[in-house]
């Protein structure tokens, strides 16, 4: 769709209308849909790791570490209900042990540990461990 051309302040034609300016408007809680915030991200991190994994969970995670993808998407999808949820668990499970996997080959070197800047848990980079 072609941008809009201003108004040529005519009764007739395509840019019919009266020429204004056109008034900046404040930023609506509605443009922010979908987006959290840094203390939205660090309350579920913290969440997480007080309260750990569901049943469900755990048992999706248990499947992607012998390689049953596919039958973790089905266990998912019959606990949340939908395809696109269910995908998005599987991924949110698999990015989950990717990381643990990650800090273990690193916790063997004490001094790799405290110069690791990585993020566990999809927590914002400022609580990074």
């Amino acid at each position: 769709m072609a941008p809009k051309q201003p108004n040529t302040d005519l009764s007739v034609g395509l840019n019919k209308g009266h020429v204004v300016t056109k008034k900046d408007l404040a930023p609506r809680p509605s443009d922010r849909k979908g987006k959290s915030s840094k203390r939205v991200l660090f309350v579920r991190s913290l969440i997480r790791e007080v309260a750990g994994f569901a049943p469900c969970e755990k048992r999706i995670t248990e499947l992607l570490k012998v390689g049953k993808d596919k039958r973790a998407l089905k266990v998912a999808k019959r606990k949340l209900g939908t395809h696109k949820r269910a995908k998005k668990k599987r991924e949110e499970m698999s990015i989950v042990l990717r990381k643990m996997r990650y800090i273990s080959r690193i916790s063997c070197f004490p001094v790799l540990v405290r110069f690791a800047k990585i993020k566990v848990l999809g927590r914002p980079s400022f609580y990074a461990i």
